[in-house]
């Protein structure tokens, strides 16, 4: 990936010497933003779906629609935060606004399930490519906005691919061990569609997150190689996996240390975690990435585990407190919030690391020396 030229080089050296000079803030939660809103079936849908079909795509929106399987029409679409960007852009943007005010300079995309995919639980797979280069485009708009009040201070779009709703490493039934349903070639077609997406709307970086599945997220790096390949140039890649519990492994087995080395050859700009676990119980792991990786690492926790009533009660300044230490041992190059943080969480972890060095880049020993 290296041997290609950066796509916009002027936006890849900014990020590039802001990473060495400070650590950088990444956003917090989207859908935890959404749901203040507390928007219902019909502002899902909007007018492009308020009749149970996509108005813009389907030919029968002329002539009555005939209902069919896999139509849709019969899907809720409350809770497919995604489709958000095209139904209701002006609380998508408004959240990208609220993060950049409170600090952060890097805003992901509002496309964390948008793939043919994840899509396909909403009857919504032909979207796929409009929702990532639509939610690109929106995050692009906000930082330029947040850039032109402080020219000095470039803010960056993270193209977010998500890890899908399916694994490609275990089977989910467990009575046919052997069974996987989806494969390799179908998460790489998936993933090029939104990659290139991403892309063409605007997006500075490219992050793999919350991978639970080694296997998903090589076949999203070999899609991400592909569109490169097509254009002849690059973005910097982010790769973000996630610890799911006391085992200290990801869904598929992997320590972080292990989940590193399975993924180093693709050269990403930052490796990290994110997700399932808070930020103290993260600490262990991304203690590990910061040993074992010649790369910026990341952390984004969730605000604490989830109580009883599915919430996160880790308040803005416990969670500042835990991810300065973070920062004060040397561990971080980006910080931001996942699950249940908020701009108050992310201003309270801007605050608390002003000033902090970031981590800087071992040079490891290679084994022939």
């Amino acid at each position: 990936m290296k041997t290609l030229p950066w796509l916009n080089p002027t936006r890849a050296h900014a990020l590039q010497d802001a990473l060495a000079a400070r650590i950088l803030l990444m956003d917090g939660a989207m859908g935890t933003m959404i749901q203040r809103h507390e928007l219902d079936e019909a502002a899902y849908r909007g007018e492009r779906f308020a009749l149970g079909y996509d108005g813009l795509r389907a030919p029968e929106a002329e002539a009555g629609h005939a209902h069919g399987e896999g139509c849709g029409c019969a899907r809720d679409q409350r809770g497919n935060n995604d489709l958000l960007s095209l139904t209701r852009p002006e609380v998508i943007s408004g959240i990208h606004a609220e993060y950049l005010a409170a600090g952060a300079d890097l805003i992901e995309t509002n496309t964390f399930n948008s793939t043919t995919i994840s899509l396909a639980d909403y009857g919504l797979e032909h979207l796929a490519y409009e929702l990532n280069a639509t939610g690109a485009r929106l995050a692009r708009a906000a930082c330029d906005a947040a850039e032109a009040l402080d020219p000095s201070r470039p803010r960056f779009v993270i193209g977010v691919l998500g890890p899908t709703s399916r694994t490609a490493s275990l089977s989910p039934d467990v009575n046919r061990p052997g069974y996987r349903a989806v494969t390799f070639d179908e998460l790489r077609i998936a993933y090029r569609e939104a990659t290139d997406g991403l892309i063409d709307g605007g997006a500075d970086v490219i992050m793999v997150e919350t991978i639970f599945d080694t296997l998903n997220a090589k076949a999203a790096v070999f899609a991400v190689e592909e569109a490169f390949d097509a254009r002849g140039a690059r973005l910097p890649l982010m790769i973000s996996g996630t610890i799911t519990d006391a085992s200290g492994r990801t869904l598929s087995g992997q320590t972080a240390e292990a989940f590193w080395y399975s993924l180093r050859h693709v050269q990403p700009m930052a490796i990290g975690l994110n997700c399932a676990l808070g930020a103290k119980d993260l600490r262990a792991h991304v203690d590990v990435l910061a040993q074992v990786a010649d790369a910026y690492v990341s952390a984004h926790p969730n605000a604490g585990l989830p109580n009883a009533f599915g919430g996160y009660d880790e308040t803005p300044e416990d969670m500042a407190a835990v991810l300065s230490e973070f920062a004060e041992a040397g561990l971080l190059n980006l910080v931001g919030g996942c699950c249940g943080s908020t701009p108050a969480h992310i201003a309270a972890i801007a605050a608390a690391i002003k000033d902090m060095e970031p981590r800087r880049l071992p040079t490891l020993v290679s084994a022939a020396a």
